[in-house]
């Protein structure tokens, strides 16, 4: 089997110790994505932006790998607030309805940056893949 790690380029992937991806086979695990693009959380106070943002880096992640929305598997979502549940859900469906991947959402206390509002992981699985 082979791997494949993917980065973004994104500062904290050096500090820390991780890939933005890793491929692993037929399957690729996705890190915590946010609506951080370009160093800066965008869309303040805005969670279904800030999901919509937070699910495009993670599918542009897998996407180098040659994996599709329709190969997404799973699903998990952070929240830092519950009156922000229905607008991350309603981006999920808008993103994933037709796929209907296992999904979770969790309230968590706060993320990394307080302007966070939404973080998301993504599992994928892709037959032909590997």
């Amino acid at each position: 089997m082979t791997v494949q790690r993917i980065s973004s380029g994104g500062p904290y992937e050096d500090v820390i110790g991780y890939s933005r991806a890793v491929i692993a086979g037929p399957n690729a695990y996705v890190s915590g994505c946010t609506a951080v693009v370009d160093g800066a959380v965008h869309h303040d106070g805005d969670p279904y932006q800030q999901a919509i943002t937070a699910f495009g880096v993670a599918l542009d992640a897998i996407a180098q790998a040659g994996f599709g929305p329709e190969h997404v598997v799973r699903t998990r979502m952070y929240v830092t607030h519950t009156r922000d549940m229905d607008e991350v859900g309603r981006a999920h469906k808008e993103l994933f309805d037709a796929v209907r991947p296992a999904a979770t959402m969790v309230v968590v206390a706060k993320l990394i940056d307080p302007l966070m509002l939404v973080e998301v992981e993504v599992d994928a699985y892709r037959e032909d893949a590997g």
